[in-house]
């Protein structure tokens, strides 16, 4: 898309070529319309720049000629045009500066990736309907570019790959391969899929060598390179050479009990040969007979032939030999065995062995050893399907973790009741329990419940505050233990609208009050307020000089206003007094009301309030601007 000024400096080039001969002007003419009609449908920045001069150039050349050219080349450029704004949305979103360096997992990068990504799905769905030769550049030139970025992702490469496999060049596939390789050394996944394409193409030899690169020098082989290269041998070379690779690989002390189990199942599945899996599989129990995963493996691949005596005797070899805490899932097997083959009795009595075995590896051994309704539910259900709901099932399952922690909570509590508690814990608990000798914990038996003794009526002697008011009654009296003289001091510094309030408030049984009786409470109090606004107005005294106003934020004198400015003050001041005991009388009876015990209700109650306040306010405001006003104009 940058490429735009390179197309004009190409032209100006050819422009610039001298021209002895007609002949060699003709030449040069040429050269400069193929230039200009290859740029003019190229996707770039300066495609419109690009479209004028090439209509001036043809019309500087001939103009009959211009109109057939410009006519046939107009709708490949409107293509490209429309091309190039959709791709500049793509193309906006990468980041040209960023590093090419192994993924971090940050979301910066994650951002780039999806930005590519994106991009290389809008140029591989060749939105120019060009042809495919020149589609297949334009998608080679954005893979190219994008791996100069995301040259450490091994998934752009195995697309890149893939890609060109699927477009038919196989060879071009294999090269994006190695060259992956090259930068990727250590991703067996590439080397998979690599050794894949060579197999699929018949060529046998190099993706053997894959695989032996994968298994190196045999010693630190991974065993699903053993079990890969085991299958590639049975597929291309047959049974004798994978069962020879097999006995060699099982020398190694780095073979695990995957290999035998894959190799068992190859012979069991493949070869139809059940007698030589049934022997791999003894073999590799002698060496493998802790694991537990190797033994449900084997269990499923008697299962398979229906051998009900050896699994039985498999199932007690292992759960004698292995240790309790490992044998879950092969005594969760063996049950399942019983449910499927065996009867009742034996079905109970490997439940019960279990609980046995698995009581010993927990705390609660005594509450293991019960029986459950969990029990008879696992016992009576089949794949999905369950003898009882969903919910039940939860509320079963929340059950049995409460009875598996319920000691953990107990010891929980014990630790957490300070000192004095902490010297009854015995010392084998108190080691496990992670008690630091330096955390000093509250000591819980000074706590003191809130109990509330006085009555509503009982409260403290009434004080003087500051502001002249008498402090109501506290049904606190002093909660807090402080001294008189301290008490006191803290009351004379309350507001008395705090004072009054808090002397409206109940008594509450505890700490945590109702909050729709507190709203209650709150509704239907008055609190008393200082006497500003209109009051303080109305007892404001005349001046008998000049009169100073703060309207305007700045003091200037004014005359005294005439007697009939004293009357239309007067009046409005007596309407003012008229409408405030008008909603005075309407708030009391709004309060003089029960109150409803719908919080709601409550809250609506206090929005009507507080709008009827507001427009209180506005009003005496309102009346104390007219009143200026009033006075300037008399004079």
């Amino acid at each position: 898309m940058a490429s735009g000024p390179v197309w004009m400096e190409y032209i100006a080039f050819l422009k610039s070529l001298p021209a002895q001969t007609a002949q060699e002007e003709s030449i040069r003419m040429t050269a400069i319309r193929k230039t200009y009609q290859k740029a003019i449908i190229t996707p770039t920045h300066h495609v419109e720049q690009l479209w004028r001069e090439y209509e001036n150039f043809e019309n500087s050349v001939s103009r009959q000629l211009a109109k057939g050219l410009v006519s046939e080349y107009q709708p490949k450029y409107n293509s490209a045009r429309a091309v190039y704004r959709e791709q500049k949305k793509y193309v906006d979103e990468i980041d040209y500066n960023m590093l090419a360096v192994p993924p971090t997992g940050s979301f910066k990068e994650e951002q780039q990736w999806m930005a590519w990504k994106r991009f290389l799905t809008f140029e591989k769905g060749n939105p120019q309907r060009i042809d495919s030769v020149s589609s297949n550049k334009r998608i080679i030139f954005t893979y190219e570019q994008c791996l100069m970025y995301l040259y450490h992702y091994q998934d752009v490469w195995y697309d890149y790959a893939t890609w060109h496999a699927k477009s038919g060049s196989i060879d071009s596939a294999i090269k994006v391969f190695q060259r992956a390789l090259k930068a990727l050394p250590d991703s067996d996944t590439l080397k998979y899929a690599y050794a894949e394409l060579e197999e699929s193409r018949g060529a046998i030899q190099p993706a053997r060598k894959i695989y032996e690169s994968l298994l190196g020098d045999g010693v630190n082989a991974t065993a699903l390179a053993h079990i890969q290269f085991i299958r590639f041998l049975r597929r291309n070379e047959g049974v004798e050479a994978a069962r020879k690779y097999f006995l060699d690989a099982r020398k190694s002390p780095d073979c695990s009990y995957h290999v035998y189990v894959a190799y068992a199942l190859i012979a069991f599945c493949l070869d139809k040969d059940s007698k030589i899996a049934h022997n791999i599989f003894e073999a590799g129990l002698k060496r493998f007979m802790h694991e537990p995963v190797y033994i449900l493996e084997y269990a499923d691949f008697l299962s398979r032939l229906n051998d009900e005596r050896n699994i039985r005797a498999l199932f007690e070899r292992a759960l004698s030999s292995l240790p309790p805490e490992e044998s879950v899932e092969v005594w969760k097997r063996y049950i399942q065995f019983e449910q499927t083959y065996g009867d009742l009795a034996s079905m109970l009595k490997v439940e019960q062995r279990r609980k046995e075995a698995l009581s010993r590896t927990g705390e609660d051994g005594a509450s293991a050893l019960e029986s459950s309704l969990q029990d008879v539910v696992s016992r009576y259900s089949f794949m999905d399907l369950w003898p009882c709901s969903s919910k039940d099932l939860d509320h079963l399952a929340r059950q049995e973790w409460l009875a598996k922690n319920i000691n953990k909570k107990a010891e929980k509590s014990a630790v957490s009741n300070g000192p004095a508690t902490l010297d009854k814990i015995p010392a084998g608990l108190a080691s496990n329990s992670n008690v630091s000798g330096k955390v000093i914990y509250p000591d819980t038996s000074q706590t003191v419940i809130y109990d509330p003794r006085q009555k509503l009526e009982a409260g403290i002697p009434p004080s003087t505050t500051a502001s002249g008011f008498k402090a109501a009654s506290n049904p606190l009296s002093n909660p807090i233990g402080l001294a008189p003289n301290v008490f006191d001091e803290v009351l004379k510094a309350t507001p008395p609208a705090l004072i009054s309030f808090l002397a409206n408030l109940p008594i509450v049984e505890g700490p945590a009050p109702n909050v729709d009786i507190v709203l209650s409470i709150c509704l239907q109090s008055d609190v008393p307020v200082g006497k500003t606004g209109k009051s303080g107005t109305a007892q404001t005294p005349m001046l008998s000089g000049p009169a100073t106003s703060d309207l305007s934020g700045s003091s200037r004198s004014r005359p005294v206003p005439s007697g009939s400015s004293f009357k239309t003050r007067d009046r409005q001041s007596g309407k003012r007094k008229d409408r405030d005991r008008q909603e005075e009388d309407e708030t009391a009876t709004v309060q003089s009301q029960p109150l409803p015990r719908d919080v709601f209700r409550i809250r609506q109650i206090q929005k009507s309030r507080a709008a009827a306040t507001t427009s209180q306010t506005g009003s005496v405001s309102y009346g104390s601007a007219l009143s200026g006003d009033l006075s300037g104009s008399t004079t």
